[in-house]
């Protein structure tokens, strides 16, 4: 078989299928142009997906009739000042983009540098040139592409459909978006009306408002500003609380250098960082920018240049780790703003349908009126739901034998008053029966009123009320102990008098006794004992008042899903959370008001405590303006 060159055409196509995966792509490569041009606004049209049109235009340097004919060829850039591949500032740079793109659609580019009498535009159809020819233009540089792959078409069919398409190409608009609030950024995807977020400026201000701007004001509500720096690694941004996460990553944004990336170093780092405070499905929202020298990170790992390098990626992990653990720890106990917002939404008032007999209610007969609750009883909402099926209906409490034949038992009190008597509250509610100390209503979360169902603590604050969830706020408190220790100098021990023998599966029992190294460095001591089962000496400390053979069970079945290859601390760390759901103070229990008190108080002194173990919210905070919305005072 003999050799030969390819002809100039095709190794153009073979380019564009390295560079130019997807519509998508196109739309990355030009804005990147654009910015490097040194634009301050950016117009991006996207029609059919991207395929039948991709039109960006933007007011940068611009280019003259020789620049124009030298950008459509291939390794032709003006990003590299010298030959140093190692000190790469901008967005692109090897000259290929262009070229790619015209080889497989009809490209027209038509640009006029700043103080240009005139415009000029060039054209490339499948990799045919045409010279440059004058054209009407302001200042700055338009490129369309159209028809894309037509020169490819088994390119075609592996494209999705318009409407992925171009949700693939909006992200990449709003990822560089995000990497430069400075430049405006105007979006007109298919018949959608355009829209256009406004210049920012470069800091953290800046960039909170671009990302409310981009992806919602929900979002801007529920970030925190992280800044960090270790070993020349610059890191800069907005996370987002843990009790406002998503059902994937797509809503972490990250930037080296100003280029957006979709690293996995990055990403399994940003995971670690929030272990302890989201469950294993969830995800949290940032952006996080990365600065660092050039010469430090390796930029050309991929042609669409969305994976880097890092010279040191433990430096990077452990920065982003302890910026972000830090940065969570120290946030004002506080949960996501959207809880209130939901919760007022849901408070609807039913409108009241024309009388009308609710479904079963007994049709008044010819003679005497109907009392009272039965004539509101006929009001019915709408959806047909009947409030006399409520367990918590008047008349609970009377035999069937003392109704009136429906079941429904009139009372003796003013009918005003009857929906109140119903069965005795789980605990005391009154106002008066917890007095408040001088100065917890000024604390964060207040001071504990009441307790309901044995499960919710309700304390009250200068502006408003709060609902701790006793269980989930008492799990983050052992559990944050628990590691305080495991770091300090080993979690305290108590021996049981009675060792306790728990019965396996024989698997369990052996792969619990293979882990008794990583237990007993959390104060929990289990030996082999017998086919099936396991020994328990000592306990934690803190764990001392914990069905001891429901924690091993527990532990038992979780036990192979501790990765060998993960860090010892982070195995123990598994191992902990797995402790302190056991060892916290159970739902269905009744606290005294000073339990209650020292609760709210040891969550303010604790970190994370605004989130359990698995990454559940503790406590949910009501301003007066919300009570007062879910009252239609507002």
């Amino acid at each position: 078989m003999t050799i030969r060159r390819l002809p100039p055409v095709l190794i153009d196509r073979i380019a564009a299928g390295e560079v130019v995966e997807r519509p998508a792509a196109v739309v990355k490569e030009l804005m990147e142009n654009a910015m490097d041009a040194g634009a301050t606004a950016v117009e991006v049209v996207i029609h059919g997906g991207g395929r039948e049109l991709v039109r960006i235009t933007d007011n940068g340097s611009g280019m003259g009739p020789n620049d124009l004919a030298l950008c459509v060829e291939r390794h032709a850039t003006s990003k590299l000042e010298g030959e140093d591949l190692l000190a790469i500032s901008t967005l692109g740079f090897r000259g290929e983009a262009l070229p790619s793109i015209g080889a497989v659609a009809h490209l027209a580019i038509a640009s006029r540098p700043r103080g240009a009498a005139h415009a000029f535009e060039v054209r490339v159809d499948g990799g045919m040139v045409t010279p440059p020819r004058p054209a009407a233009l302001g200042e700055g540089t338009r490129v369309e592409v159209r028809d894309l792959f037509f020169a490819t078409p088994a390119r075609l069919k592996f494209l999705k459909s318009d409407r992925a398409e171009t949700t693939a190409a909006v992200d990449v608009v709003r990822r560089l978006a995000l990497a430069r609030p400075d430049v405006a950024v105007t979006l007109v995807a298919e018949d959608k009306p355009a829209v256009t977020w406004p210049a920012r400026p470069c800091d953290a201000e800046g960039r909170a408002a671009r990302l409310a701007d981009v992806l919602g004001a929900e979002v801007g509500r529920n970030v925190i500003a992280v800044e960090g720096e270790r070993g020349g690694v610059v890191l800069e941004g907005l996370a987002g609380l843990p009790s406002y996460s998503k059902a994937n990553s797509l809503s972490q944004y990250l930037f080296v250098n100003g280029r957006p990336v979709r690293d996995k170093l990055l990403m399994g780092a940003i995971r670690g960082a929030y272990s302890d405070l989201l469950p294993s499905d969830r995800y949290p929202v940032l952006a996080l920018f990365f600065s660092l020298d050039p010469r430090e990170v390796d930029v050309n790992v991929h042609p669409a240049k969305t994976e880097v390098r890092f010279r040191d990626g433990g430096n990077v992990r452990a920065l982003i780790v302890r910026t972000l653990t830090d940065a969570l720890a120290a946030r004002v106990p506080r949960t996501a703003a959207t809880i209130a917002d939901r919760l007022v939404a849901l408070a609807r008032t039913p409108e009241l349908e024309p009388p009308v007999p609710a479904l079963g209610a007994p049709q008044p007969g010819p003679a005497g009126p109907t009392t009272d609750w039965r004539r509101a009883a006929a009001f019915a909402p709408r959806g047909g739901y009947d409030w006399r099926s409520s367990v918590s209906r008047p008349g609970e409490a009377a035999s069937f034998a003392e109704t009136d034949g429906a079941g429904y038992a009139p009372r003796a009190q003013e009918p005003a008053q009857g929906s109140f008597d119903i069965a005795p509250p789980s605990a005391d509610a009154r106002a008066d029966a917890a007095p408040v100390q001088a100065g917890d209503l000024d604390r964060p979360l207040g001071a504990a009123r009441a307790q309901l169902h044995e499960t919710y603590i309700v304390s009250q604050t200068r502006e408003g009320l709060v609902l701790v969830d006793q269980h989930a706020a008492h799990e983050r408190l052992v559990y944050e102990k628990l590691k305080a220790g495991l770091d300090r100098d080993g979690v305290a021990r108590q021996g049981l008098l009675i060792p306790t023998v728990v019965d396996l599966d024989p698997a369990d029992a052996e792969r619990l006794a293979e882990k008794a190294a990583d237990l007993a460095a959390l104060g929990l001591v289990v030996e082999p004992f017998g086919p099936g089962a396991v020994l328990v000496r000592e306990v934690p400390a803190l764990l001392k008042e914990a069905d001891v053979s429901r924690l091993v069970r527990d532990l038992a079945e979780h036990a192979a899903e501790w990765d060998d290859a993960l860090p010892l601390e982070r195995r123990l760390l598994h191992v902990a959370a797995t402790m302190a759901c056991h060892g916290s103070v159970r739902a269905g229990r009744r606290l005294r008001v000073e339990e209650m008190n020292a609760l709210l108080r040891e969550m303010e002194a604790t970190p994370n405590s605004g989130e359990c173990n698995h990454g559940r919210p503790t406590f949910v905070t009501l301003s007066l303006k919300d009570v007062e919305k879910l009252f239609a005072r507002r």
